[in-house]
């Protein structure tokens, strides 16, 4: 390929005129409903009670130092927390705490106090934990970048715990949960 190939590059960035369309929200979403992922609840520090949400966007980014990120869109009320907070609790659910995400995913309507029966605790930074999760994450946030509609709140880990004798993880693939079947995979 010569230097004339392709979009005309100025420091390796190419001008808003040659770059390629986007593909349209629904077919993006449609093809991200293929990618399975764990389940998890982002709990912040608000006021006595706490605020939750329930996220699928979660992965570790390091070991040393222990970094995990979020993300999280702009427009909602989790974003402006974590924001004012600083910080962050990751709870990873387990394969029979369905009715938990959806709790927090807002699908059984606005619920006052979301955390009402769990078994929780309050975690280092503030944020409550959710005591039977397969595990949990305790973050104050390092960085945030925005990316579109959406911020990554990249956080350090200051705490966190596995529940002893956890079940598998709970999974989201094409609009509903599943379970992973079977011991894994051979050798």
């Amino acid at each position: 390929m010569t230097p004339t190939d392709g979009p005309s590059r100025i420091d390796g960035v190419i001008p808003d005129s040659e770059k390629p369309l986007s593909v349209s929200s629904d077919a993006f979403r449609s093809a991200m409903r293929r990618w399975p992922s764990g389940v998890t609840i982002v709990t912040i520090v608000e006021g006595v009670r706490g605020h939750g949400m329930t996220a699928s966007a979660f992965t570790s980014v390091s070991v040393d130092p222990p970094l995990v990120l979020v993300v999280i869109d702009k427009r909602w009320r989790s974003h402006a927390l974590i924001e004012s907070s600083g910080s962050f609790c990751v709870n990873i659910l387990a394969d029979d705490q369905r009715e938990l995400s959806d709790r927090f995913a807002g699908r059984h309507g606005e619920i006052e106090d979301r955390f009402f029966d769990l078994d929780t605790g309050v975690a280092t930074t503030g944020a409550r934990y959710i005591s039977d999760a397969n595990a949990w994450l305790d973050c104050i946030v390092e960085q945030t970048a925005v990316a579109g509609d959406h911020s990554i709140f990249i956080g350090r880990v200051v705490a966190c715990s596995v529940t002893a004798g956890s079940s598998g993880p709970l999974i989201y693939h094409d609009g509903d949960y599943r379970r992973l079947a079977g011991a894994g995979l051979p050798d």
